[in-house]
């Protein structure tokens, strides 16, 4: 998944350490996006962000901040849903989830 957060506000947001996932390999990695997750509604699942082979999450990483009006482009690699899934909702702790369509 590929996609831009924006801080529609003038002032400069700190990125939430819930951002970051909670596993210890994470922490290792330092700020990232590892703590957001798919969900599947109709199948009733979650997805976490992908690990590599040393535990690192495949995501966006080093973002502390979003200042005030900025955009940055951010990825996460999920597992792939069923091809019967054609709508997920994306959740980034301390956001509004998003809904995806799935094409």
């Amino acid at each position: 998944m590929t996609g831009t957060l924006k801080n529609p506000t003038s002032q400069t947001l700190e990125a939430p350490l819930e951002w970051n996932g909670e596993e210890l390999q994470v922490k290792k990695t330092g700020p990232s996006f590892a703590g957001a997750t798919l969900i599947d509604k109709v199948d009733k699942k979650r997805y976490y962000v992908l690990r590599d082979t040393e535990g690192f999450p495949l995501t966006t990483t080093g973002v502390t901040t979003v200042k005030g009006g900025e955009s940055i482009v951010m990825f996460a690699q999920f597992p792939a849903p069923p091809v019967t899934t054609t709508q997920v909702e994306f959740q980034l702790p301390k956001m509004s989830p998003a809904t995806i369509e799935i094409s």
